[in-house]
């Protein structure tokens, strides 16, 4: 039984998901990688040529959704796909990316593997950064992301 047979049995796809139809080979793409776990596409609207697009092939719409047994098999093929367009198109490096919701522009967890080279044109992130009010402001921030990721943890060992 194929991947797509897969997907459909167990109810993993979404019929009206960009990235499913392309994972079912129902759309054309630019596959550049595929394995059991995930599948790597070119973007088709690339920052610069070789822009890959990681997607789990069951469909999760952020990475919060990502069973925790498919992160270590998805981030393996991340780093693959990095340094394949690193080497491969002798790019100095990549700029690795997921946008949660925000930006999602497809509803399907993707990661953005973008080759990058010195005086690409790309300056830090895509949008404008926000400083920190004061001292104060990082600190409580700082303590709001410990408290909430303690509570995660402890929820997450009493399951």
């Amino acid at each position: 039984m194929g991947a797509t047979e897969q997907r459909r049995l167990i109810g993993n796809a979404d019929r009206s998901c960009a990235f499913c139809k392309v994972i079912d080979r129902e759309v054309d793409s630019h596959i550049v990688f595929e394995d059991e776990v995930s599948l790597a596409f070119l973007d088709r609207r690339p920052l610069f040529p070789g822009h890959c697009l990681l997607v789990p092939k069951s469909h999760y719409e952020t990475l919060v959704d990502l069973p925790t047994d498919l992160i270590p098999p998805l981030f393996s093929n991340a780093q693959l796909l990095a340094l394949a367009v690193e080497k491969g198109l002798e790019a100095e490096g990549t700029f690795v990316a997921i946008n949660n919701r925000v930006s999602q522009s497809v509803p399907h967890l993707h990661i953005h593997i973008v080759p990058r080279r010195r005086n690409d044109g790309l300056k830090g992130f895509f949008w404008p950064r926000r400083p920190y009010k004061d001292q104060d402001a990082i600190l409580k921030t700082m303590s709001v992301l410990r408290s909430t990721i303690a509570q995660l943890q402890s929820t997450k060992n009493r399951s």
